[in-house]
């Protein structure tokens, strides 16, 4: 059987390990915690990705590598080159192919559809650090050291996904309460399913022509507004309130927790229109974006 590592214990690293062990791959789940999904062909590691020398040991072997780790939201510039370099350095060494998940934050504020060739020119500082992990990555790839490839997923949604839809709006449409919220809630906005983004990692790490280069992964670009109201209507509960939090009130609640103080950043994702284009995985490999429907019917208690 082949072996494969996944790095990370979020919703997509589970829903990774699960899809490879249940083709029949040995699936190796390195984490700080050690905690891993529940598979007879699935091993949980705890282990500290950011050290190569404690990492490469637990690679050996591996044919792919795919990378879902993050560290915490407001430490990605200081945390995310040691954590990605580690990473891409213990793959080479192995021999293994690497696969990333990424985001579009990259990108930077844009007027149209973003695309897998839409130049990566953001300035703010987690932007910046997304689209140097991608040219370290290429770079790497281009010089023969290691197969590398990259999905770039937009905000998630479904069961166990953290974004700032299922911490803040979910939970309060489900039990009928207000949601307050810091993004507009009429702009259009790119939303990919847990299932979706694990079955691209899977399926891009399989195919010769996903090398050397970034895919979209399937998404629904649709509002805030019309998430929550759909949400609300499966479940059958009251039609959801939503306001949006003002910029002072952001600014108070940075003052004793460093998240709020990154949300600036990315109020060209929240604020405004930003969608992706995922055409070419569509395409490609086939892989079609799940109905919103379904993807909400997971988090919705007894459906």
């Amino acid at each position: 059987m082949p072996t494969h590592v996944v790095i990370g214990r979020g919703a997509t690293a589970s829903a990774t390990a699960l899809l490879l062990a249940e083709a029949g791959a040995r699936v190796r789940v390195i984490s700080r915690s050690g905690i891993g999904p529940h598979h007879p062909n699935i091993e949980p590691v705890a282990a500290d990705a950011a050290e190569t020398d404690a990492l490469v040991p637990l690679l050996a072997g591996a044919r792919t590598v795919f990378n879902t780790a993050a560290p915490a939201y407001h430490t990605w510039p200081q945390e995310i080159p040691r954590l990605f370099g580690a990473i891409l350095e213990s793959a080479a060494k192995v021999g293994a192919d690497l696969v990333m998940l990424g985001n579009l934050y990259g990108y930077g504020p844009a007027d149209i559809p973003v695309t897998e060739d839409t130049p990566q020119a953001a300035t703010g500082p987690k932007g910046a650090v997304r689209a140097a992990m991608w040219r370290d990555a290429a770079a790497a790839h281009h010089a023969g050291r290691l197969r590398v490839t990259e999905v770039r997923a937009g905000e998630f949604l479904g069961a166990g996904a953290i974004s700032a839809f299922t911490l803040m709006v979910q939970g309060q449409v489900l039990t009928g309460r207000p949601a307050l919220v810091p993004q507009a809630l009429d702009p259009r906005h790119s939303y990919t399913a847990i299932t979706d983004a694990a079955a691209t990692l899977v399926a891009v790490s399989r195919d010769d022509r996903a090398w050397g280069r970034a895919w979209h992964a399937p998404v629904m670009n649709v509002t805030l507004r019309e998430v929550a109201t759909r949400l609300a209507e499966l479940a059958g509960v009251a039609p959801p309130r939503l306001e949006v939090m003002t910029d002072r009130e952001v600014a108070l609640l940075a003052l004793t927790e460093p998240f709020w103080g990154e949300v600036f950043e990315t109020y060209h994702l929240s604020h405004r229109e930003f969608v992706a284009d995922a055409s070419a995985v569509r395409e490609t490999f086939g892989i079609e974006a799940s109905s919103l429907d379904d993807v909400l019917r997971t988090v919705i208690p007894h459906i």
